[in-house]
């Protein structure tokens, strides 16, 4: 349908929003970003209204005023492995409803025109009220990425009352052993996890994965127990917004690893080194509240209330680097608070005495060089028994 708006970068092309918004408009969802598909259209064409390119290996470009990504109507056909093993093909005769055929899921393949009308070949709207994740052609099982986002769709869409088609998880689990989900980039599967993690109910990406064999292709130290485990504890986050929510969540599902297994799991997604580094703190923090954490049940998270050694505490801070970077012990005091509450007071205590320890006057007493680090570490640890009693 014609764009009718006062826009002039868009008239009289063939323009529909489509995807996210669509459907999270008909869910009643917020609607962030729009995504827009034009048919009929040539790059030339886009280009001459202003039209910014930014598509490496399809046609996509920037409105000029609006910034929103506008596509070209394409089709796509498997020529590889992995989520970039595609050949695309963009031009003015591909259609709407051809363009929306390449998409994974029923929901998210409904178009709508700039004065409203849906275009849903797929009965997309019919999905949405039965709640159902379902694919649209078996040409879903080419793209492996699709496992993750279907799983991460549900992750978002649980608490709605979504559930997957047991034929859609038929496929999922027949990409998940046919080896396809090996060529994903590290970096393409930590991406769809983040937004999971940042979801209402993130535990069902994970338990989605398991369900269709997925898990144990990237994430195998979650197999089983750890993965129970990991849930549990994940389902409890500290209050604070020193760092995202999505890798607090990481760091606690990782929790009941050993440090090797942490290790692996980092290296074979190539974790960000603030979300490993988080997960490493925060495994810290649990060495020094509960030194048998790892042999007890997390379910309800009770952790005994031990007397903390000064010594301990002073290696927890020497580890998360307080004195240059404080931040990283206010936030796994944050922690503390939701693991063990009453621990909360002594740390702090220790913490801001240990701070109150100057250089300046140990300088000033004399000390330098090496020596001066050994007596500003007995001091400090000194601080932090005085605080602890």
């Amino acid at each position: 349908m014609k764009e009718t708006n006062s826009d002039p970068h868009l008239a009289g092309l063939n323009v529909y929003r489509v995807g996210g918004a669509v459907r999270d408009e008909l869910l009643g969802w917020p609607v962030y970003d729009n995504d827009w598909v034009v048919v009929g259209a040539t790059p030339d064409a886009m280009r001459r209204r202003g039209f910014k390119p930014v598509g490496r290996d399809f046609p996509v470009f920037l409105h000029p005023e609006t910034a929103e990504e506008y596509a070209l109507a394409r089709t796509e056909r498997k020529s590889g492995h992995g989520y970039g093993g595609f050949e695309v093909h963009a031009s003015p005769d591909v259609s709407l409803e051809e363009d929306l055929l390449r998409r994974d899921l029923t929901i998210n393949a409904i178009a709508q025109s700039t004065e409203g009308e849906l275009t849903d070949p797929f009965n997309g709207q019919g999905d949405i009220e039965r709640r159902v994740l379902r694919h649209i052609s078996a040409s879903f099982s080419e793209d492996p990425l699709r496992v993750l986002r279907t799983a991460r769709f549900l992750a978002r869409y649980a608490s709605l009352g979504f559930s997957i088609a047991p034929e859609t998880l038929t496929l999922m689990r027949q990409v998940s052993h046919s080896g396809e989900l090996e060529h994903l980039a590290a970096e393409r599967v930590w991406v769809e996890t983040e937004k999971a993690l940042g979801e209402p109910s993130p535990e069902v990406y994970f338990t989605t994965l398991e369900r269709c064999d997925a898990l144990n292709v990237w994430w195998p130290e979650l197999a089983g127990e750890a993965l129970v485990k990991g849930l549990a504890a994940m389902a409890k986050v500290p209050d604070s917004d020193m760092f995202p929510l999505a890798h607090w969540r990481h760091a606690q599902l990782v929790s009941p690893l050993s440090a090797e297994q942490r290790d692996a799991l980092s290296e074979r997604l190539k974790l960000p080194n603030a979300v490993a580094q988080l997960a490493r703190h925060t495994a810290l923090t649990y060495s020094l509240i509960n030194h048998s954490l790892k042999n007890q049940s997390l379910t309800n998270h009770a952790l005994p209330s031990d007397a903390l050694e000064g010594s301990s505490v002073l290696r927890w801070l020497e580890r998360l680097d307080g004195w240059r970077k404080p931040e990283q012990v206010e936030g796994q005091l944050a922690l503390v608070k939701v693991l063990a509450p009453e621990q909360v007071g002594p740390l702090e205590n220790a913490w801001q005495a240990a701070r109150e320890v100057s250089p300046q006057a140990l300088i000033a007493e004399g000390y330098q060089g090496a020596a001066l680090g050994e007596a500003l570490r007995e001091r400090r640890g000194q601080a932090v028994e005085a605080a602890l009693t």
